[in-house]
């Protein structure tokens, strides 16, 4: 997988760099500085995947993010960030990113998180997505009973909100990948919600033990 690094601090990224060489199924398609760097670089190198950090100059990770799904819907984006960046975790998400990395977590944990999204995954922090409830419609914020929620709709929506993929969904309840994809639009349909990631943090703020 390569993977694209964007941070305007050069130690950050060069030791993202150094983490991420050390694992056989990385490779650094490049190193970026801000934004409007991070196109350029997506033009001329076609990552797999963009590890975004939020404040930087020039052009942020939030917009950054956000022009770079418009050019390549597919690209994986995560946002790499701390707490304290609630409301740009937000409107990178909205935005289209894939979920975000906090900068304290452990390097054994960004690698699995890098690999989950790569997968098709959303990686969210528990903590940080139930404050993230705000980006939920006023009318949804309730138990499922209202929605009528058939017991395999209930029980996809609970496995999109730990983060597995369309395919591991299907592999854990015997379907195919199509039926999960049906599902995934019924629910988002159902409960009035714009994409994946809102299905996840619906679930954490709502129905995660």
């Amino acid at each position: 997988m390569r993977v694209l690094i964007v941070d305007d601090d050069a130690l950050i990224r060069d030791s993202l760099k150094l983490l991420l060489e050390l694992e056989p199924d990385f490779r650094v398609a490049g190193l970026a500085a801000n934004g409007q760097e991070a196109i350029d670089l997506c033009r001329q190198e076609l990552p797999d995947l963009v590890l975004m950090d939020i404040r930087m100059p020039v052009l942020d990770g939030v917009l950054g993010t956000k022009k770079l799904k418009e050019l390549y819907p597919g690209l994986p984006v995560v946002v790499l960030t701390t707490f304290r960046d609630e409301e740009y975790i937000k409107e990178a998400l909205k935005n289209g990113a894939s979920g975000y990395i906090l900068k304290s977590q452990p390097a054994d944990s960004i690698i699995e998180s890098l690999r989950a999204v790569a997968k098709g995954n959303i990686v969210l922090e528990r903590d940080v997505a139930t404050s993230l409830s705000a980006m939920l419609p006023e009318d949804n914020r309730a138990d499922l009973s209202r929605y009528s929620l058939t017991e395999r709709e209930a029980e996809v929506l609970a496995l999109v909100g730990q983060g597995q993929s369309n395919r591991e969904i299907a592999e854990e309840l015997y379907l195919s990948e199509g039926t999960v994809r049906n599902y995934v639009t019924a629910l988002l349909e159902k409960l009035n919600l714009r994409d994946r990631t809102q299905l996840a943090i619906f679930y954490v703020k709502n129905f995660a033990p």
